[in-house]
Parts: C-alpha cells; structure tokens; sequence
C-alpha cells in the first residue's frame, strides 16, 4: 500500500468521525403572515420558494450526497417465524411490584389501582365516575386542558360495571382489570372514530379494536376515551385547531410536546396511568420528556400497528406513556408480542420482561457520544449528566463513543416520514387540505414536492445508518442522550389558535 492510500484512510476514516449534526434554523412564522406563506408555498409560486426552504432543510445537501448502500424499506430484524408462539410477555414475567421506592410526590400506579381495588377501599365504579368528572373539568377550565377529546360515558361506565364485578368475584382479568388507561386518536378503538387529530376523518365509529386496544382490553383496561394529538402526527408541539391545543400539566402556558400530547398530558396530569401512544419521529419520546413521564418506542415490529391509522408505515411504531417505569414495563407486557394481522411482528425472539428490575449494572456499558450528549440546552445536559453519574454509581461503565452520519440521519429520516405522510393523505387532498391546520399544510405542501428519487436515497441513507448503529453496539450495551434538547416550550400567543411553523 502507498504511503498516500494510508493517508487517504486515515483521512476519511477522521472525517467518519467529526461530529456534523446541525441546528436546523428555519423561519418562525404565525397568524396572518403564515397563512400567507402557505398559500404561497401551496400555489403556483411554491416552486420558486421550494428550493430555498429545502436548502435551509438540508435536502440539497442530501441530493448531492453518494450512497452506495442498497436501499432498507423497513428496519426489520429477522428471526424465525413466531406465528404459533405466544402473542405476548408471559404474565409470570410481569412486574410484582414497583421497582423502587422514592419519597416525595409518586403519580398513582396500576398497582395502587388494583391494591386499592382488592382491599375494597374503592371500585372502578367510583374510579370511573371520579375520572369522568375530572376529564370534564379539565377541558372547562381555563384554559382547556385538552387531554381527553372524546368520551362516551355510558360505554365507560359499562367497562367499569364489569370490571367492578369481576374483582368483587375474585376474578379479575389480570393486575390492569379496572385501571383507567386511554388511548391516541390515532388507534381504532371501539365505539369511537378514529380521527387522527382532524376536522373531516372518523365520522363514524371503527368496526374493531386495534390489535393493541384489544390486548389491553382483555387485560381488563378500564379504557376511558381517546386522547388528543397534533394533527396527523406531523408536528411536534402538540397544537391542534380542531380539538384545542393540548396544555402542559405542569404550566398549561407551555406546550405538552407531540404527537402524542394527549396520552403524557393525561398522565402528567394524573387521569390515568398508563396511556396508549405513537412515534415515527418522537412522537412518544417527546410528550414524554416534555411531560416528566416515561414513554417507550419499542424495537420496530415489537407492538402490532395493526388498527393505526397508515401514516408512515416505515418509521411507525405504537407503545406506552406511563408515570412509572414500572407501569411502562407491565403496559410493554400486555401490548408487545407477535400478530398474524402485522407481518412486521413475526420476525423477531419473543418479547421478555426476564429481569427487567435488575438494578444491579455492574458490566453494563453505557455509550455516550458526547457532542451528541451535549447538543441540548445547558438545563437539560446537566440533568442528563447527573443521570450518568447514578448509573456510574449503581455499577455501569461509561463508554466515550462516536456515532458517524447524524446529519445524514436526521435529513433522511425527515425525507422518509414526510414523504411518507404525504402519500397517505394523498387521497383527501385535494378535497381536503385547505381544512388542516397551517403547519400541517405547509409540512405537506413541502412533503409533495419531495421525489421518488429522494425517497429512495433516504432508504440508502437508512441503511448506512442502521449498520453505523449495529457497530456501536458491539462496543456497547446501551446509548445513551437527552430525549429532547429542550425542555417545554411557551406557548407563543401569536400561534393560537390557527398554528405556527418554528
């Protein structure tokens, strides 16, 4: 080899290794002027400005891009066929109890509800007419809290009745039988509509349970109604025209975050334990961050999309926002698991709580890019480092990693999941675009201007990506950053109530 190739080498493999993700800065716009924007963008006119925002987007930069990988559509890790395998976490492998005791304020978990239930100090009865009760005044209050956008009383009640019955009989369903949870407007859930955060979709009731409403309704979920979100999960404030802009429980002048607003505010907010939630971009990850809760987007395939409204069916993935780790892990349990409605779901080992609160982490690596680490406001990285410094504690390793392509991952995610959105809302387009709420009309006025082209190169990028991964962690057993970079915004005044582009 030349003294030259070496250096080659040496060089790129430098340049692999220099940290390239970028602060996006794009034009903060609302009200009238937005309105105009994208009427602009929407019209004739659009394709003048079309290039200028990609450029500030990053995907001229993608476009030029070499990429020699062949294209991954779906990030499937295949294993044998689990299609006559149980459909989910054994219960004998559920938690038995709260992991860890802490003093101070503790949100109220499944297994206070079921306690509470068994020793006879309440019912679902009462729960289920306490909570309606506090749903309502919730969204009469001022401002409207926005957590909960339909309910149906009677079938609530219903559920509770049973339930109430079944416990006084000593036969409940499982350890969730009467516990409220609710559930995205983004999932079937019967006797609701599904209108995934519109004004037009879901004008009649579904004709079946997503697969994932199923199992906790046969868990013996008390389930209480559907939960708000950002329209077709396109944006991640948690705004909403339609159904009211979901309000932060914490400070209702701040954004909940979304997609998932209404799932972690009903949690934050005490409502509920446990909610059912969706991410394709952070759409669980961040409301739960925001919110001060946990939220668990799960390995792609762990929970069935079946009964999800088809948005983005390559980056989707549906799971739990709950105000415990525990109750996370009991809702992962009863959700996750192969079904013959969902291919996606029968590529992968069975899903398993098997030591799920082994606190013990000696030998555990923990990978930390750091400039990745710290790309996030001054409040949130110390949070995340005092974090560190626990698991350091409690026996865990700290790895220095790095992490190549985060720019080249970012852009292609974005390319990926608007591209993606596009062509579902493809069909009520033309009828119906102009009664979305301006975000998400912009999102897809620039979505449709996206190629086959850059679809396909963003596939490529995945793929690159996904081995970047894999090879990190053969060095490490876990990476780690920041949920969000930030912590909940303030609702700007001017973006109520039509929207804002930030």
């Amino acid at each position: 080899m030349r003294a030259t190739d070496s250096l080659e080498q040496d060089n790129d493999m430098e340049n692999k290794n220099v940290y390239d993700l970028k602060s996006v800065k794009l034009p903060y716009l609302a009200g009238g002027l937005l309105r105009f924007f994208v009427s602009l963008v929407e019209g004739p006119l659009g394709g003048l400005l079309i290039p200028s925002l990609f450029e500030s987007a990053g995907i001229n930069w993608l476009r030029k891009q070499v990429i020699d990988e062949a294209p991954t559509t779906q990030p499937l890790h295949y294993t044998d066929s689990l299609a006559d395998k149980d459909s989910a976490v054994p219960e004998k492998e559920w938690p038995r109890a709260s992991a860890i005791y802490s003093q101070g304020f503790q949100f109220a978990t499944v297994f206070d509800y079921a306690k509470a239930y068994r020793d006879g100090k309440t019912t679902p009865e009462e729960v289920a007419v306490k909570l309606l009760d506090a749903i309502e005044a919730s969204n009469s209050a001022t401002p409207p809290l926005r957590a909960v956008i339909a309910v149906n009383r009677d079938d609530v009640m219903k559920q509770a009745r049973e339930a109430t019955e079944r416990i006084k009989a000593g036969r409940p369903l499982s350890i969730f039988d009467g516990v409220p949870v609710a559930v995205k407007d983004e999932v079937d859930m019967l006797p609701y509509p599904t209108t995934v955060g519109t004004s037009f979709l879901g004008k009649t009731p579904v004709a079946e349970d997503a697969t994932i409403v199923a199992r906790m309704r046969s868990a013996g979920a008390l389930l209480i109604g559907k939960t708000n979100m950002h329209e077709i999960g396109i944006n991640v404030t948690g705004l909403n025209p339609h159904h009211g802009t979901t309000r932060n429980p914490y400070n209702t002048d701040h954004f909940t975050g979304g997609s998932s607003s209404g799932s972690a505010t009903a949690v934050a907010a005490g409502l509920v334990p446990v909610a059912i939630s969706a991410d394709g971009g952070g759409s669980i990850r961040i409301p739960a961050a925001f919110c001060g809760v946990f939220g668990l987007k799960s390995t792609f395939g762990r929970v069935s999309e079946h009964g999800a409204a088809p948005l983005c069916w390559s980056v989707a993935h549906l799971g739990p926002i709950a105000g415990t780790a525990t109750d996370t892990a009991l809702a992962y349990a009863v959700m996750a698991g192969p079904d013959l409605h969902d291919p996606n779901t029968l590529h992968q080992p069975l899903p398993s709580l098997e030591n799920w609160d082994q606190l013990n982490l000696n030998g555990m690596k923990l990978g930390v890019y750091k400039q990745w680490f710290q790309h996030a406001d001054p409040e949130v990285v110390a949070a995340c480092e005092t974090m560190l410094k626990r698991f350091a504690d409690m026996g865990a390793e700290i790895v220095e990693i790095t992490i190549p392509d985060l720019e080249l991952n970012r852009i292609a995610h974005s390319v990926t999941i608007l591209a993606e959105m596009a062509q579902a809302m493809s069909y009520t387009y033309d009828a119906h675009h102009k009664e979305h709420g301006l975000d998400v009309r912009l999102n897809l006025a620039l979505a449709r201007k996206t190629s086959s082209q850059d679809y396909l190169l963003a596939q490529r990028a995945r793929t690159r990506i996904i081995n970047n991964f894999k090879r990190v962690l053969e060095q490490v057993d876990l990476i780690i950053t920041p949920s969000t970079a930030i912590v909940a915004p303030a609702i700007p005044k001017d973006a109520l109530p039509d929207g804002n582009s930030d």
